[in-house]
């Protein structure tokens, strides 16, 4: 179920519940713009926090047998295990918000397009939450504006997370290092 007003082909903003395709969603944002010379993308994804992690190769990075391997993340700290999270967001304010973010970006770095596609509902490990693509005439402008976007997104947009563990549920708290990466824009001329 797609949740944007306008037609999820076209519109800068998607909210949905159903999962994305990176290509198409990149070939869509390039379509019929010839001064388009980089596109920059970020895929966030449900993070299984009971997997081993792997060397990118199939390889496991485990310590040896005996030691102990930081899973990483509030909730492996605790000593949980995350089945589910659920995202939640406010309807029309959250489109507006992020509508909001690209035009700041579109200003600051001078891209072409942008694309943001955010899923809400219940998903699972290893499901892809966020989509943030942008369209430039140079590399550079694209990896900034992509970054600059999904800081926000982090830190502003009016999302909320919801952890299922076997102990229940709990809503997720900003984190200290997103606040940190958001900052730096703010301090960084425009």
């Amino acid at each position: 179920m797609s949740i944007a007003a306008t037609s999820p082909a076209t519109a800068r903003v998607v909210i949905q519940t159903q999962d994305f395709d990176l290509s198409t969603e990149v070939q869509a944002l390039r379509a019929g713009d010839a001064g388009v010379g980089a596109v920059c993308s970020f895929v966030g994804t449900v993070r299984d926090r009971t997997a081993a992690p792997t060397l990118g190769t199939g390889v496991s990075s485990l310590p040896p047998e005996g030691a102990l391997a930081p899973m990483g993340g509030r909730a492996a700290q605790e000593g949980d295990v995350i089945s589910c999270m659920e995202l939640e967001h406010y309807p029309g304010m959250t489109e507006k918000s992020i509508e909001a973010i690209i035009d700041r970006a579109v200003a600051r770095f001078g891209i072409h397009g942008a694309r943001v596609i955010h899923r809400v509902g219940p998903l699972q490990p290893m499901d892809q939450i966020v989509l943030v693509a942008v369209t430039s005439a140079h590399r550079g402008s694209s990896f900034q504006a992509c970054e600059f976007i999904m800081d926000y997104l982090k830190s502003e947009a009016p999302f909320w997370k919801k952890e299922q563990t076997a102990q229940g549920a709990r809503w997720v708290d900003a984190r200290v290092s997103d606040e940190q990466a958001l900052a730096r824009w703010l301090q960084a001329p425009p």
